[in-house]
């Protein structure tokens, strides 16, 4: 959960009354975040350089706030001060107006941005006033969207400039490296693509930015009419556009690789810092215009509409109240309900303002209505049914399956379920049809390229990880694999399956038929002829995992259910095993 420092006698001021900590930690929790500390300071900085160096700092306390990390409009004093003023009746939602100028500044977006960060909107903060606890949480806010909902930078990347010092329009254009050239923000030299990169490397803020489009053969860059730079996203600002206390006109440019998250970025940081402007609450738009001449007017700061259910609300609750009572909850949530026809009190029409993001379904507004009743005042009651837990059944079995593995001396591992594509297939002989695995679009690393449809490469990986370990090494796994499947609507499905592998100085294949046996022998199926039902049987196999000669298909009601033998010694070779070994993997689940 992002954490969010406010200063006390601020909010304090705002909120009109002066709490203790108790008093405002129980606020907090009926609201829906949480009092983490009240320090200040000085006392955080005494904790983190000692009390030498925090000599400095001011000893003005400090509320420290644990925010949902949905609630973008939270992660600011102003939003929260906002937000709780609204939650105790003091003041009503604001209603943020979108101005119509004479003429928009427009913003021009080039069709070489599109292979690096497609997307960009803007706004405009006019006849601002910023004194020094306003101008820092500004900065503020922008650091924890960045690390947030931006995801570093990599979603979205915020620019902020004194419009005054700019003339438009404005175009958002990406070039070479070495054609790019401004001063970045706080520098007196002027600098290319490639050199930024090389004095920002071990930058400890920004350093860790660079690998975002360092590799890109085209860098994004916005210039105003007159060719000034603005910034190069996701990396600086330039140094001309910087804003400051006395900026009186504010240029937001947002630049994304997701258009949704790009327009709530640009939302959230124009609806909480509209209340400095001398006419509060009003935003100027900007036009954008796209590169297939597509025209946007941002922001767009109207309220979506929501259907909720008055009956559904309070069964889900587990409360009864009325309509009205609903409505007024839902108030203090910053939301305006209504209902859609006087005659129907049961269907609500919900108003979600631009700065609630996080409402996408009835059930955030059944949420709100819950926080807003009191999760405390929610009455107690006890199930209308009494019903006693029992294990699900693939998941007995698989117990009981686990413990005849460890009674015979087996050792359970626990592999994780994605492997590389070779280790799936080419090391085990196999070859890929296409149709078998589910593979990853885009993989971290070579390791994790698909989600495993057999348990054995993850086991033949623990032994060659163990080859230290005295012999025989006696491993298992029961768990999950999972197969393509079209008639499934997710098309894929998991299976259970069991596998074994024994490793010795000779390769066991007797402990391993033994061990199968077994395990049928405890779930009480007995072995038939070839051809028979009601029971298993074996039968030569051409499964390319094992030795030919030395393997076997297992059947179950004339099925094949799964395959055991010798591992063939070009599987051992690439799993980098020593030793011979043998190996049985079976699906369990047709002994439901």
């Amino acid at each position: 959960m992002p954490t969010v420092n406010v200063d006390k006698e601020n909010l304090f001021k705002e909120l009109g009354k002066v709490y203790t900590t108790e008093e405002f930690r129980d606020l907090c929790f009926e609201f829906g975040i949480e009092l983490e500390d009240d320090t200040s300071e000085k006392e955080m900085a005494t904790k983190e350089m000692g009390a030498e160096k925090a000599s400095e700092f001011s000893e003005r306390g400090i509320y420290r706030i644990d925010i949902p990390a949905n609630r973008y409009d939270l992660l600011c004093p102003e939003g929260i001060s906002q937000a709780l003023k609204i939650y105790l009746g003091q003041i009503k939602p604001p209603k943020y107006v979108v101005t119509k100028p004479e003429k928009l500044i427009r913003m021009t977006i080039k069709p070489e941005t599109q292979q690096v960060r497609p997307y960009c909107a803007c706004a405009i903060l006019r006849n601002v006033t910023f004194d020094q606890f306003a101008y820092e949480n500004f900065i503020e806010l922008q650091d924890k969207l960045h690390n947030n909902i931006c995801r570093r930078r990599t979603l979205v990347a915020i620019g902020t400039h004194d419009l005054d010092t700019l003339k438009g329009p404005f175009t958002y254009e990406a070039l070479p490296p070495k054609e790019l050239k401004f001063k970045p923000l706080n520098t007196d030299k002027e600098m290319n693509g490639e050199e930024i990169m090389s004095f920002y490397e071990n930058h400890r803020k920004l350093g860790k930015y660079l690998h975002i489009i360092r590799d890109k053969p085209r860098y994004p860059i916005l210039y105003d009419s007159e060719r000034t730079v603005l910034s190069l996203p996701p990396i600086i600002n330039g140094d001309h556009s910087k804003i400051s206390l006395n900026t009186k006109n504010v240029f937001i440019e947002c630049t994304g690789t997701d258009l949704t998250k790009t327009n709530i970025v640009l939302n959230t940081i124009v609806t909480t810092f509209s209340m400095y402007c001398k006419e509060k609450f009003t935003i100027e738009p900007v036009e954008v215009v796209y590169p297939d001449g597509t025209v946007r007017v941002c922001p767009d700061l109207s309220n979506k509409e929501f259907e909720a259910s008055v009956k559904l609300i309070n069964e889900t609750v587990g409360v009864n109240l009325k309509t009205e009572e609903i409505i007024n909850y839902l108030a203090k949530m910053s939301l305006d309900a209504s209902l859609y026809d006087k005659n129907n009190t049961d269907r609500l029409k919900v108003m979600v303002p631009p700065t609630r993001s996080d409402v996408l379904h009835q059930c955030d507004i059944i949420e709100d209505v819950a926080i807003a009743y009191g999760y405390n005042n929610i009455p107690k009651t006890k199930p209308h049914t009494n019903t006693i837990g029992v294990p699900f059944p693939l998941n007995k079995l698989s117990d009981m399956i686990r413990k005849e593995f460890a009674l015979s001396g087996f050792t359970e591992v626990l592999p994780l379920i994605l492997c590389s594509h070779d280790e799936n297939f080419a090391f085990m002989n196999r070859v890929d049809d296409g149709k078998t695995a589910v593979k990853l679009a885009n993989p971290k690393t070579a390791e994790y390229q698909v989600v495993r449809n057999s348990l054995l490469p993850g086991i033949f990986k623990t032994i060659a990880q163990n080859k230290k370990m005295a012999l025989p090494l006696k491993v298992f796994e029961v768990s999950d694999v999972v197969f393509k499947d079209d008639t499934y609507e997710r098309k894929a499905r998991n299976q259970r399956n069991m596998a074994a592998v024994y490793t010795n100085k000779t390769a066991g294949f007797e402990v391993i038929h033994g061990m199968l046996d077994r395990i049928m022998a405890m779930l009480s199926v007995n072995r038939v002829a070839v051809g028979e039902e009601g029971g298993y049987y074996i039968k030569e196999s051409e499964n390319p995992t094992f030795f030919p000669g030395r393997r076997a298909d297992v059947y179950f009601n004339n099925k094949v259910i799964g395959s055991f033998g010798i591992v063939h010694p070009t599987t051992l070779e690439k799993f980098d095993i020593n030793y011979p070994c043998s190996a049985l993997e079976v699906n369990v689940e047709p002994f439901l």
